[in-house]
C-alpha cells in the first residue's frame, strides 16, 4: 500500500501559526470560517450565513444573564453550527487516520508489528528512568510533608505526630 498524498501532506510543515479564537485547536478566523465559507459555496454545507458572520456569541446563564468566567470576563462561545461542522470534520478526520492505520496494518502487518517493537523498546529505559524519578520525588515529598508536619507540631507544643503511609 502507497501512502496516498493527503497523509503525506499531513505530516509536512508549513510554519503557517494562526494566533486567533482555535476550535480543535485550529484558527477559527483563518481556518475554519474560510473552509466553511468555501463548502458553502460549493454546496458542501449550508452553515448559515450568521454563524459565519459572526461565529462567536455571548454566552448566557439559565437565567438570560450573561455569563462570565471564574476571572470576571465574559464567556464567549462558538455557535452551534459551526461548532457542530468542525465536530463532523473531526469525526470524519480520526475515522480517516484509523482507515489508513488499519489499512497498514492489514496490508503490512509484519512491518507494522516491528515498528511496535522499536518503538517498546526504545521507550523501555524512558519509561523506567520516569518510573525511578517519580518514585524519588514521591518519597522526598512524603518525608518534606512529615517533616513540615513535624515542625507545626512542635511549635503547637507537641512532641511527635503520628504518621501513616
Amino acid at each position: 500500500m502507497d501512502t496516498p498524498n493527503y497523509i503525506k501532506a499531513l505530516l509536512i510543515p508549513n510554519g503557517k501559526k494562526p494566533a486567533g479564537r482555535r476550535v480543535w485547536g485550529i484558527d477559527l478566523e483563518t481556518i475554519w470560517l474560510p473552509f466553511f465559507t468555501a463548502t458553502n459555496t460549493m454546496g458542501d454545507t449550508a452553515i448559515p450565513a450568521d454563524a459565519l458572520g459572526a461565529p462567536l456569541r455571548l454566552g448566557y446563564n439559565a437565567d438570560g444573564s450573561v455569563k462570565f468566567s471564574k476571572t470576571g470576563r465574559p464567556v464567549m462561545k462558538v455557535v452551534k453550527d459551526v461548532a457542530d461542522s468542525v465536530r463532523l470534520v473531526k469525526d470524519n478526520f480520526t475515522a480517516g487516520l484509523l482507515a489508513y492505520a488499519s489499512g497498514v496494518i492489514t496490508d503490512n502487518p509484519d512491518g507494522y508489528k516491528a515498528q511496535i517493537d522499536m518503538a517498546r523498546e526504545a521507550g523501555q529505559p524512558i519509561i523506567t528512568k520516569d518510573s525511578v524519578n517519580l518514585s524519588k520525588a514521591m518519597a522526598e515529598a512524603v518525608a518534606e510533608a512529615v517533616e513540615e508536619a513535624q515542625s507545626k507540631a512542635t511549635k503547637r507544643g507537641k512532641t511527635k505526630v503520628a504518621v501513616t503511609a
